[in-house]
């Protein structure tokens, strides 16, 4: 599959724990460009699967992807996504600054998804479950969300076959800091809790 991101815009990798979000991201963008959840965690925490330290990740993940979409660069948010609630702060920061917004979704079977999941972190299986549901029932709702396009990997070899081609954009210039116009919304955006 040929997935064509345009350069600049927000990539959101969806998908359940272990879906091999992590791997793509390494492989097909700059390490500069990937914001992952579980990075965010560690900085925060010094321990990547920390949950209660959620909160404090991802105000610091939205304030870094903030910054990076408002110098006009590629953002690829490398967490589960699986819930409005959650993509709706790095949405919402795209397209204020007029950028596409890519949905790239890890659907894979079961059966891989759990064996993944041991290999991984081995969640209970019903959290696996429900971030699997939570990225299905996603599909239908993301272009409602300001997702101008999505791409559905389903199998282990749609992900390892998978494409990317940067397709450059122009973008309009940055607000210049402390301009009354646009810097309140820009900061109201930067702290949406996720």
């Amino acid at each position: 599959m040929l997935i064509e991101i345009p350069d600049p815009s927000l990539v959101l990798l969806i998908g359940p724990s272990g879906a091999g979000k992590t791997t793509f991201a390494r492989r097909h963008f700059r390490a500069t460009e990937v914001l992952a959840s579980d990075a965010f965690r560690a900085l925060v925490s010094d321990d990547e699967g920390v949950k209660d330290a959620d909160s404090d990740a991802f105000q610091a993940l939205r304030f870094v992807a903030a910054k990076r979409l408002r110098r006009g660069r590629l953002t690829v948010i490398d967490a589960t996504n699986v819930r409005p609630r959650s993509r709706r702060p790095f949405v919402a920061l795209a397209l204020v600054r007029d950028l596409p917004v890519i949905a790239v979704v890890f659907d894979l079977p079961q059966a891989v998804r759990q064996a993944r999941n041991l290999a991984h972190r081995a969640l209970p299986a019903e959290v696996l479950e429900q971030q699997a549901r939570g990225a299905g029932d996603s599909l239908p709702v993301l272009r409602q969300e300001g997702v101008s396009q999505v791409y559905v990997l389903d199998s282990e070899q749609a992900v390892e076959e998978a494409i990317v081609r940067r397709r450059p954009i122009a973008v309009r210039p940055a607000i210049a800091p402390g301009t009354p116009a646009g810097t309140a919304s820009v900061r109201q955006l930067e702290l949406l809790e996720p």
